[in-house]
């Protein structure tokens, strides 16, 4: 994707949410021609798409790095889509699982936990009837978890990391953690990363990905707009 207009990145949370603001309530079609961004002809080929536009329209410059989207000012970007009464959708993902046990053993150091300490939440239209251009931006929401959050997502992590360092991630079900869950998440089956078995040698495993379920997104949500 070559050609789109450049955003300097903000420098400033203040700056960022002037951004959020000036986008909320557009089409998701019309920021992207602003952009520079290419229109996908449909949904199936545009995953991804509106976070990508939505990237490039408040600045984010972290790229694949493992830190917050908004480096300058340790910001993560969360796009989420939503049904006409707030309800997320879908769960949201917050980053890799390190299945090779390179992972700190304390949650206030790990990476997910650096990933949630600050949050723009940009909520969109995600009813599939209304064709991708057309769906419209929502309000932003910065949001950083509550100490009752926290030690709810410690919790959930600290019991799933002890089965990956255990090399039981196999055994780790989807259903797993009542705000934060392990999913599977490559681009095909075939794909494969290094890890600790049961045994504690070196196999070969799918990649796994931490998400928050939407029943968690969703409280955040309510309480903000509410």
């Amino acid at each position: 994707m070559t050609g789109f207009q450049r955003v300097a990145p903000p420098r400033s949370e203040d700056e960022l949410l002037a951004r959020a603001d000036a986008i909320a309530g557009r089409a998701m079609g019309d920021v992207a021609v602003e952009l520079g961004v290419p229109v996908p002809e449909n949904t199936r080929r545009g995953k991804g798409w509106t976070g990508t536009v939505i990237e490039h329209a408040l600045g984010a410059n972290a790229g694949s790095l493992p830190e917050p989207d908004f480096r300058l000012i340790a910001v993560e970007l969360k796009t989420i889509p939503v049904a006409p009464d707030l309800r997320p959708l879908e769960s949201t993902y917050v980053c890799t699982v390190p299945l090779a046990g390179d992972a700190s053993p304390d949650w206030r150091d790990s990476n997910v936990r650096r990933k949630l300490a600050r949050v723009l939440w940009v909520p969109f239209e995600g009813d599939r009837a209304i064709a991708l251009p057309e769906r419209r931006i929502g309000t932003a929401l910065l949001w950083s978890p509550s100490s009752e959050e926290d030690a709810a997502l410690a919790s959930d992590w600290e019991t799933l990391m002890e089965r990956v360092v255990l090399g039981r991630v196999d055994e780790i079900s989807a259903r797993e953690g009542e705000c934060l869950q392990i999913r599977p998440k490559a681009a095909n089956a075939a794909a494969r990363r290094r890890a600790i078995g049961s045994s504690g040698a070196w196999e070969a495993a799918l990649p796994r990905g931490f998400y928050l379920r939407a029943s968690f997104t969703a409280a955040i949500l309510a309480r903000h707009y509410a």
